[in-house]
């Protein structure tokens, strides 16, 4: 039996911002005089201290620091509600946006680049982002157009990189082959906040992208890894939720290698993904978790398809 975290509400907003990801806006990366008009989006920044701000809105959540040498931002949504996001920044500081660093090259994250970029930003990502973005994709079988030069990422790493920044330490590191095969954390070490992007969804089952690389047992292994650097007072902004906790990620490290063994076991049994799928082995998990875009049948579908690769 999983032991709760924390009492769990699911916000009527979780589901819209779920399946965000999972179809990256096609209009995202149209130039601006093409975008669809700017949709109504309540925002809500939380002060994490030390100059360091989360913001939620339409899409994954946002991160971002202020302080002597500028503003720092870690993803930037949508490229439709991108000048809102940019808005909401203001209300804390009118410096320069030096840096955008994507967790991973989603639309709901990354989608907001070309216009960060006409603001001076520099991206920074993975350089599977870089390639991905570059050359678009394929996501729950709808196509995702590649990202105009501008929107690309111009700065990547392989493994890890360190920036000095407004007297913090920020540490990236990628993930291997967790929510995708490009994701980054972002650990401001001395601050001990840690922005996980997609590799931990608070509240809901994740959404684990196969067609870009991404598997059950990776996710689970990101999942440890952040355990590990965390500790009871470590604020953890998730790809998508509330701000969470370390004891939020040990609850869905424990729940996500539940769904593992049982889907493993029917498996071993040599049953199909249909007689899977019909036997509903995560029903009970998915009282809590499966209320969300990513419900109990596509988890477990989604399971399936990675530990069959």
């Amino acid at each position: 039996m999983i032991k709760l975290g924390k009492t769990i509400a699911i916000y009527a907003s979780a589901a819209l911002a779920i399946t965000a990801c999972t179809t990256p806006d096609a209009k995202a990366h149209k130039p601006a005089a093409q975008k669809a008009a700017t949709p109504q989006v309540t925002y809500k920044t939380t002060d994490l201290g030390a100059g360091i701000y989360m913001l939620e809105g339409r899409g994954g959540n946002v991160g971002f620091s202020v302080g002597a040498d500028g503003i720092l931002v870690i993803d930037d949504q949508f490229g439709n509600n991108v000048e809102g996001v940019i808005a909401q920044i203001r209300k804390i500081s009118d410096a320069p946006i030096s840096y955008v660093l994507n967790t991973h090259w989603h639309g709901d994250h990354a989608g907001g680049n070309e216009a960060m970029h006409k603001e001076g930003a520099m991206i920074v990502a993975h350089d599977n982002v870089r390639l991905r973005m570059k050359s678009g994709g394929t996501i729950f079988g709808r196509n995702v157009p590649a990202s105009p030069a501008v929107a690309l990422p111009t700065l990547t790493f392989s493994h890890s990189q360190t920036f000095h920044w407004n007297e913090h330490e920020i540490h990236l590191f990628h993930s291997p082959n967790s929510h995708t095969d490009g994701d980054a954390l972002i650990h401001f070490r001395d601050a001990n906040v840690i922005h996980t992007g997609d590799t931990f969804f608070a509240l809901n089952y994740p959404f684990i992208d196969l067609s870009s690389g991404g598997s059950i047992d990776g996710f689970i292994a990101t999942l440890k890894q952040v355990a590990s650097i965390a500790d009871d007072e470590t604020k953890i902004i998730p790809g998508h939720g509330p701000l969470s906790t370390k004891q939020d990620i040990e609850t869905m490290i424990e729940v996500m290698s539940e769904a593992r063994a049982t889907v493993q076991t029917l498996l071993d049994q040599g049953k199909s993904e249909a007689d899977i799928i019909a036997l509903d082995p995560l029903k009970t998990l998915s009282e809590t978790y499966g209320q969300g875009f990513i419900n109990g049948e596509r988890m477990t579908t989604i399971i399936i398809k990675s530990l069959s690769k």
